[in-house]
């Protein structure tokens, strides 16, 4: 171990702010010792705050648990949080903050995408006042056309269909104050969408812009598939606009429907030309059955979304923390939790 990740010698009674820095992992085994380094710099730089360092484990099959658990050894501000298997981003960020007891939270990602070096700023605007500090992505580097494109799309659409907006780039790289982090644990979703809850609670806020580097090793564990699950996720929970679209989608078909059917009974008065025409026919069934059946897909979603929420299953699940070298209390959070502890 160097001495960046070796925390100076503290006073007994110390005063200072204590904030916590929070950030989920998951096989992230090459990564994680240059993060904490590079974490641990910054943080020993600011000597007027305290500070407690939760990093969640998701779930990892490869010895990232057990590096941190090292790590921990020689640093008492780590605490590992282990979860009994991979619950997804939201719902370990979700764990680190049940576990928080800072006058302040910060949550980041530990592939040094978000930048700890950006903590003094985000620590900045919440001396100032701020209840809610957002990092704000203007570049990612490396990032590819596509991923850049459905970014920004993703936003465009979310803020056209909710009626609680998100900064474009405003991700899960973020500063809560003590009463903001308390209100969004209160807030009982399973299916978690975290920058729309925070968006949703309020509080005073600001925004500070960065630039996102390359990640320094590894893959990205978010893949097409669940970044279309989050999306799916965050449409339909912050917005029922696609039920009321559906609706308004199948008034225009059925009166579109009487139209045609006037023309017809028209043509045949006027005419009398009705001839069968099986090819329209078909065509029109096959349209309206096809629409029929991608709105009714969209109720079942909601109707799952709901089914999911009325079992009251806990967000995430903690494994038995002795691996960590702690008493399994410390990863035990008072009955509001979003979690709960395997014995």
């Amino acid at each position: 171990m160097t001495s960046h990740i070796t925390a100076p010698a503290q006073p007994a009674a110390d005063l200072r702010p204590l904030v916590s820095v929070i950030s989920p992992c998951y096989n992230e085994s090459a990564a994680c010792r240059l993060f904490l380094v590079e974490l641990c710099k910054t943080l020993d730089s600011l000597t007027d705050f305290r500070f407690e360092i939760l990093i969640v484990d998701d779930g990892s099959n490869d010895d990232t648990v057990d590096r941190l658990v090292a790590y921990a050894a020689d640093d008492p501000r780590l605490r590992i949080i282990a979860l009994s298997r991979n619950y997804g981003h939201q719902a370990a960020l979700s764990a680190g903050l049940d576990q928080a007891s800072g006058a302040a939270a910060i949550l980041l990602d530990s592939d040094l995408q978000h930048p700890p070096t950006l903590i003094p700023r985000l620590l900045e605007s919440w001396e100032a006042g701020s209840d809610i500090v957002s990092a704000v992505r203007v570049h990612t580097a490396q990032a590819s056309i596509f991923k850049n494109a459905t970014s920004r799309t993703f936003y465009r659409v979310f803020n056209m269909l909710s009626d609680t907006p998100i900064v474009s780039g405003a991700a899960d790289f973020v500063l809560l104050s003590r009463p903001a982090y308390v209100a969004l644990r209160s807030l009982p979703e399973r299916h978690r969408f975290l920058r729309g809850m925070i968006s949703w609670i309020g509080f005073k806020r600001a925004y500070v812009e960065y630039e996102a580097s390359a990640r320094v090793a590894g893959n990205s564990k978010y893949t097409t598939a669940k970044m279309i699950r989050l999306a799916v996720t965050a449409a339909l929970s912050f917005s029922s606009m696609p039920l009321r679209l559906a609706g308004r989608f199948g008034i225009a078909c059925s009166l579109l429907g009487f139209v045609y059917l006037a023309y017809i009974i028209g043509r045949w008065a006027i005419y009398g030309d009705l001839v069968p025409g099986w090819a329209s026919t078909i065509g029109i069934c096959l349209l309206l059955s096809g629409t029929q059946l991608i709105f009714i897909g969209i109720i079942g979603h909601y109707m799952s979304l709901m089914f999911d929420e009325a079992k009251g299953r806990p967000v995430y699940l903690l494994r038995d923390a002795t691996r960590s070298g702690r008493s399994a209390a410390m990863c035990v959070r008072p009955p509001q939790s979003n979690g709960a502890r395997l014995d």
